[in-house]
């Protein structure tokens, strides 16, 4: 059964999920492929992977991942190849291929026991998608949040491969987003400021993945997730023009009976308003409990 949920902001957060006092965030370093890779990680509990959106860095989202740290999770955000510093995948590895992989070694580095949920935004669901199908050792759960890989889009009304959208709509459809955002001062600093720090580091690592977050389309894959059972959830801001809704709909009804949550928010509605982030999630995690069997 399809199950759509609308997140109201009202509802307590579940006592399950009370906040946890001990979440302080660490920032740390391990090597990936004889490289190093900072992440930040905090938290007890349920061991959570969150891959962050194209362009940024983890420390964009601190807020969203201090939330998941407080909620039973311990949590690992690293800096995904070309960016922050993390030296860009070897040529014949730059796709989402080879994303999925490097998570694959990262997880096995920071030392993580048992499989995981990985959690991403944006391009980061994209790379939490093909993760979830390439690792099916290493990951048990996954949510994707406002995540490409959908591969549509409509213009004037017409349903058209999303690899055919202008790069010029896509700049304009972000740039928007984020002047549009609660906290437009708040969100506009940390993206432009990693984003900056990003394509003065690695212009082309940024050029590249910007590419396969415009063109990929990975409804294959989550079609075979569905075969598989695996749980995936949909959590997506209803307001996003960035990921049209096309794309949204065509990863729902490739992955045919999804938990689906929905909030109230953008593009950026992670990094803008993390405690709903947060609320939003507990309600994930809180759901996976009640399915594990006793």
């Amino acid at each position: 059964m399809y199950e759509s949920a609308q997140f109201d902001p009202a509802i307590p957060t579940p006592r399950a999920a009370v906040l946890r006092p001990t979440a302080d965030l660490r920032r740390r370093r391990v090597d990936v492929d004889r490289s190093a890779v900072e992440y930040l990680v905090g938290g007890h509990g349920r061991p959570v992977v969150f891959l962050h959106g194209w362009g940024v860095a983890p420390a964009t989202y601190q807020g969203a991942v201090r939330e998941l740290a407080q909620r039973g999770a311990r949590v690992y955000a690293p800096a995904m190849p070309g960016f922050a510093g993390t030296r860009a995948l070897p040529d014949g590895e730059r796709d989402l291929d080879g994303y999925a992989r490097w998570v694959g070694r990262f997880i096995d580095e920071v030392g993580i026991r048992g499989p995981v949920t990985v959690v991403g935004h944006s391009f980061g669901g994209g790379v939490a998608a093909r993760a979830a199908h390439d690792l099916p050792d290493h990951v048990e759960e996954v949510v994707l949040i406002n995540a490409v890989g959908g591969a549509q889009w409509s213009q004037s009304g017409v349903a058209r491969p999303i690899h055919e959208r202008p790069l010029w709509d896509w700049m304009l459809r972000l740039q928007a987003d984020a002047l549009g955002s609660r906290s437009v001062g708040q969100v506009v600093g940390a993206v432009a400021g990693t984003a900056l720090s990003n394509m003065l580091r690695d212009p082309m690592a940024v050029w590249r993945s910007g590419h396969l977050a415009r063109t990929v389309d990975l409804r294959p894959q989550l079609a075979e997730l569905a075969e598989r059972g695996l749980p995936v959830t949909l959590l997506w801001g209803t307001s996003d023009t960035v990921i049209p809704v096309e794309s949204f709909e065509s990863m729902r009804a490739a992955l045919g009976d999804p938990h689906v949550v929905m909030v109230s928010g953008n593009h950026c509605w992670p990094i803008d308003d993390p405690a709903r982030f947060g609320e939003a999630m507990s309600r994930i995690f809180a759901r996976s409990r009640e399915a594990v069997p006793a």
